[in-house]
């Protein structure tokens, strides 16, 4: 029965009934499922409860966004009318506009007590704000506690020491995964299938200790799908019709490890210490990834830096020193600009998966912020893959110079990345010359993938390490016995199927090259093949002052006049040896602005960074 005025609602009370007692509950008593109980428990049976139209509306408000709160006091509400013993009317108006408005200031709380002081009833509340509000103004109010703290839930006792996490289902049997990583088994926690009933009361404890527990939050709240942090345990509960039926997941780590744990080698750790500032921690899911990012987080926390983290949810297990952030106004855009206030040293950015964290990664390590990366992968070059399209791939070295790749609680690989400028692997051409990432394993050094741009696509070569050919060695072989009359102990490697690179004493450099080139032409024209002379010590000799024109297809360096024909001279980009040319007359060289060696110098002479020795 609905009642549109109080008065309506007070000609139907019996006044001779003395021992009646009107009760008006108020949100929180009903969401915290109290006044279910004492109805349940007959402790009502001589009570008339007034449900408010404020609260009705409060509870839909909260279910329309999505709320457990709001579907968890309607539920109660609709288990409360069918208790028989209790009688429930439910009166008033529905909330103005400017109402609603000032609801988040306190303003329904008003209104629900300002029926309980008309009609003097008994307010029921499970608010220790509103319970000291309704005394000061002298209103008859029950204070119940909302949440009866307990030692564990039922969920908690379902862990063990070995317990990785517990899966539990409507209609199925509860499963655990007992373990560590990479090692672990499924095993049934009991030999009945879970009852909805049941695992509803177990969600309700989970709830009820995300709104009263200190430890104990919700990181993600939806009827649907809701995710709650409680301790160190992570809680995925979902509903129909997203899931197929009632499902709680928790998931905890089952360890804490430090660096040291890891038996890290000394060149690693002093890269991680000193050069690494944008780092990709790999590998498949519960393979020990954020066991590791908390490690070197504390690592770098004892290191003197200071550390943030960026999480939802927060569930690295790291120091107080430590800061956990979350989403702030459900964006992690927002904690990035917060965090560029804040100015850390490092940043634990666990879990990177939408574009739009891979974007604010980059940006903030490109801000100059240390940035370590958690991010699904199973394989370690995957990693880097996930940048492409995301990242401009000249960009990516500069803001991951490190991959480090676990699997099974253990590092399995590491990469570093670096830009170059140069010909791919296995192309013969030198105008296909091109900016591209190579990624070298740490511990050898060895190239094992390039990635750049082909046509319109971003590709990623691994690199073939395969022996030496007969062919090459054959090649190698002709090319030595022509070569070791200028230099004995000179060595050649085979560039590609048409040029190779002769290593050879600095001072028979000039004898090979020859007047004008002629002997280096000769030889070339012999073998079949392009002949590219280096010197095996990179000494820099002394220094030539020069200058440079361009004519033509051709950059014209001109050195002093009293530098005779036929004079050597080494060019250097920074202390990196890059070619030897002959001076000709007038005491210049030329050099073809179309090779290889000519691009690299123009880049260098921007730069300012070309040098040249005799």
């Amino acid at each position: 029965m609905v009642f549109n005025t109080y008065t309506q609602l007070l000609n139907l009370i019996d006044m001779n009934h003395t021992d009646e007692t009107i009760i008006v509950p108020d949100t929180s008593v009903i969401i915290s499922g109290v006044l279910l109980e004492l109805a349940q428990k007959g402790e009502l049976k001589n009570n008339k409860i007034i449900l408010s139209e404020f609260v009705l509306e409060e509870l839909r408000a909260q279910a329309s966004k999505g709320r457990e709160i709001g579907f968890t006091g309607l539920e109660h509400i609709k288990e409360l009318r069918k208790i028989p013993e209790i009688t429930i009317d439910k009166l008033g108006r529905r909330q103005t506009y400017e109402e609603i408005q000032l609801a988040k200031y306190g303003r329904i709380d008003a209104l629900i007590m300002d029926i309980a002081r008309k009609y003097n009833a008994v307010l029921y509340t499970s608010d220790i704000v509103q319970a000291k509000t309704a005394e000061a103004e002298g209103i008859d109010v029950k204070y119940f506690e909302p949440y009866q703290r307990e030692k564990e839930i039922t969920l908690t006792k379902m862990f063990t020491p070995q317990t990785m996490s517990i899966h539990l289902k409507d209609g199925a049997i509860p499963l655990a995964k007992r373990g560590k990583p990479g090692n672990f088994k499924l095993e049934k926690i009991v030999h009945k299938v879970m009852e909805k009933t049941e695992l509803e009361l177990i969600i309700k404890e989970i709830m009820d200790a995300a709104r009263y527990e200190d430890d104990a939050f919700v990181e993600i709240g939806g009827h649907l799908s809701s995710v709650v942090q409680m301790g160190n345990i992570r809680i995925a509960i979902a509903r129909p019709p997203f899931s197929d039926s009632l499902e709680v997941t928790a998931v905890r780590p089952i360890t804490k490890a430090s660096l040291e744990d890891y038996k890290l080698a000394d060149k690693l750790k002093q890269k991680l210490s000193d050069k690494s500032k944008g780092i990709l921690i790999a590998g498949p899911p519960g393979s020990g990834k954020s066991t590791f990012a908390a490690a070197l987080a504390e690592f770098y926390e004892n290191h003197g830096n200071i550390v943030k983290t960026m999480e939802s949810p927060r569930d690295l297990q790291v120091g107080p020193g430590i800061t956990q952030y979350s989403k702030l106004k459900g964006s992690f855009e927002n904690t990035a600009d917060l965090l560029l206030l804040v100015r850390p040293d490092y940043t634990i950015f666990d879990e990177i998966r939408k574009t739009k964290d891979f974007e604010i990664f980059s940006d903030m390590r490109l801000s100059g912020i240390g940035m370590i990366g958690v991010v699904h992968a199973t394989d370690p070059i995957d990693a880097v893959q996930r940048f492409l399209g995301r990242v401009e791939l000249g960009v990516i070295p500069h803001v991951i110079d490190t991959i480090i790749y676990i699997s099974a609680g253990r590092i399995q690989k590491v990469y570093e990345l670096g830009l170059k400028v140069r010909t791919p692997t296995g192309m013969i051409e030198q105008d296909l010359a091109r900016p591209l990432v190579e990624v070298k394993d740490f511990s050898t050094g060895s190239l094992e993938y390039e990635i750049y741009k082909y046509g319109e696509e971003t590709v990623t070569i691994p690199i073939e390490k395969s022996e030496e050919s007969g062919i090459e060695k054959l090649a190698k072989q002709q090319i030595m016995n022509i070569i070791k009359k200028f230099d004995p102990k000179a060595s050649v490697e085979i560039t590609s199927d048409s040029s190779a690179t002769v290593k050879i004493k600095n001072d028979a450099i000039p004898v090979i090259i020859g007047r004008q080139g002629k002997t280096i032409k000769q030889l070339e024209e012999t073998l079949g093949m392009r002949i590219d002379v280096a010197p095996k010590v990179s000494t820099m000799g002394q220094q030539m002052d020069f200058s440079y024109s361009e004519t033509g297809a051709y950059l014209v360096f001109t050195f002093s006049k009293n530098l005779s024909v036929g004079t050597t001279v080494n060019f250097y980009i920074g202390e990196e040896y890059l070619m030897s040319a002959t001076v000709g007359k007038s005491g210049q060289a030329k050099i073809s602005k179309n090779s290889e060696q000519g691009r690299a110098l123009l880049h260098g002479l921007v730069k300012g960074i070309v040098n040249i020795f005799r």
